[in-house]
């Protein structure tokens, strides 16, 4: 019995990073979970100059935005079921590379396609990097309560990495020119490229039955189908645009769906799903990024457009957000053993909601003391949430199930934070448009281009010139405000709505697995030790 613990434990060194080199492994997983963090929120301050030098049309703003996310957030499970088959380290280091190549291309993108193509390839990157954080983190670290501390370690990361996002393009925007801010994650892949061949160990998960390449396509299809139809709905379209994406992207995901229960060896086991808690956990992130990412989106143009700051000064306001989240990772694992997964993600979700009515105070003029307050209750609750869920949702999961498991909750991730951008940024822009429909003096063309977005409501003002552009400036900073009241607002009805899903939870944080520093096996090394012995 002992030589058989003896040699399982002396697989898993060799094999995974046991021991003290699992600590060496989630730092290698930190740098690449924020490389990919960055680029998430790097390009929101430069939004205002990308729109002024390729002047996109309003569809085509979201889709810039919006594409990295999307694609990142179609492809995880392709890419987690093929590192599954040839090594997830392969699949990691060929996501870095082509990261590189693909910063580069947008950062000399001469027009709103080509920038659009390089944001997608972006995503594919990402969509390589992302499913090995996850996996290989339950896989190094299978008690509970350090595998507990690794999450809030790397949720820390994922939130100083959505920080230097905003304050890295800020101060690129100030010295340099928009593309500036995409050539910043070269110098990160170079150094990501040969330090994650060195030290990440090489994994592999069960290769059983074909790859099912046909189901990850219509998952990815019926997904920006979906998208597409909620923003032209949120445009005030009802036309052919609008309901042939939403029935074309929900008939090809229940297809996806159909085809996963059918199949021997689906990409996805949809029967983790019938597990209240890992359901429930993935629905919680879905919400929390979906609040998430399009606030800071919509923020960090309120803090520009309204307020006059310099991109800059935009990412130091933003600051707070990052610090409080950053506190909220760092105490999660002790905090969630003292409350439990339940009250820890319930509370979380209320906190987000309060912080978002709070902000509800914001107006035309600074209230630093408020945005302050806001942004450290935003972030605090945001990250408890999320913190709680993915810990949650891990645990749930079998071991043997651990590379599904983490593919499923880095697309939750990402589709939150995709449909997040999609339906505020609908929400917002149905919101702040009618306003300007009505301006005494502003033909019906201007009114039309100004309500795109608020710095073409400036562009056209500054066109007009006089009295009128005055009174077109006025009124679109004030319809500006108006619709960013309106989405805090509904983004606060889908945070309440999370907590009520969070009490389907369990209460106490069950810690089945042996003490901090004792090594468990995984069942495929037990086999092998077995076979040997």
């Amino acid at each position: 019995m002992s030589g058989t613990t003896t040699a399982a434990a002396g697989l898993r060194r060799r094999a995974a990073g046991a021991g003290a080199n699992r600590w060496v492994v989630l730092v290698v997983l930190c740098v690449s979970l924020l490389l990919v963090a960055v680029d998430a929120t790097v390009l929101h301050v430069a939004v205002p100059a990308v729109t002024e030098d390729l002047r996109p049309g309003a569809i085509e703003l979201l889709w810039i935005v919006d594409t990295y996310p999307l694609v990142c957030a179609s492809l995880l499970i392709l890419f987690g079921t093929l590192g599954d088959r040839v090594g997830r380290r392969r699949i990691l280091l060929l996501g870095y590379a082509l990261f590189g190549v693909a910063s580069a291309l947008a950062a000399f993108a001469g027009s709103a396609q080509t920038l659009i193509v390089a944001r997608a390839l972006l995503g594919v990157g990402g969509a390589m990097i992302m499913p090995a954080t996850l996996s290989i983190l339950r896989q190094v670290f299978p008690d509970r309560r350090e595998r507990a501390l690794a999450i809030g370690i790397w949720s820390a990361v994922a939130a100083v990495g959505a920080a230097i996002g905003p304050l890295l393009g800020g101060f690129l925007l100030e010295h340099f020119w928009w593309g500036s801010v995409f050539l910043v994650n070269i110098p990160l892949m170079l150094v990501s490229l040969p330090v994650g061949r060195l030290l990440l160990p090489e994994s592999r998960g069960t290769a059983d039955g074909p790859w099912d390449v046909v189901g990850a396509l219509l998952a990815a299809i019926g997904l920006f189908g979906v998208v597409l139809g909620v923003k032209q709905l949120g445009g005030g379209e009802l036309g052919p645009l609008t309901v042939v994406p939403l029935l074309v992207g929900a008939v090809l995901i229940v297809l996806f769906v159909r085809r996963q229960r059918r199949r021997r060896h689906p990409l996805v086991d949809l029967r983790m799903f019938r597990r209240p808690a890992f359901s429930t956990s993935v629905g919680c992130i879905v919400l929390a990024m979906l609040a998430l990412v399009g606030l800071e989106l919509i923020a960090a143009q309120y803090l520009q457009l309204v307020l006059g700051l310099s991109p800059l000064e935009t990412g130091l306001r933003l600051l707070p957000l990052t610090f409080a989240a950053m506190a909220a990772g760092l105490a999660g694992a002790r905090l969630l053993r003292q409350v439990g997964p339940r009250r820890m993600v319930c509370g979380g979700f209320v906190l987000t909601a309060v912080a978002v009515l709070t902000l509800t105070a914001m107006g035309g003029s600074d209230n630093t003391g408020l945005l302050l307050f806001g942004f450290l209750l935003l972030g605090f609750g945001l990250e408890t949430t999320l913190f709680a869920a993915y810990e949650s949702m891990l645990s749930e999961a079998p071991p043997e199930q651990a590379g599904g498991a983490a593919a499923i909750g880095e697309t939750s991730y990402q589709l939150g934070a995709g449909i997040g951008i999609a339906l505020l940024g609908s929400v917002m822009n149905a919101a702040y448009a009618p306003g300007l429909r009505s301006v005494p003096g502003v033909p019906a063309s201007a009114s039309d281009a100004a309500g795109h977005s608020l710095g073409e409501a400036y562009e056209v003002a500054g066109q007009l010139g006089g009295p009128v552009g005055v009174a077109l400036r006025r009124v679109a900073r004030d319809s500006f405000v108006h619709g960013l009241h309106v989405t805090l607002l509904v983004s606060a009805g889908l945070l309440l709505l999370g907590a009520l899903m969070a009490l389907r939870l369990p209460r106490v944080m069950q810690c089945e697995s042996p003490p901090v520093g004792v090594e468990l096996p995984s069942p495929r090394e037990v086999m092998e030790s077995r076979v040997s012995a």
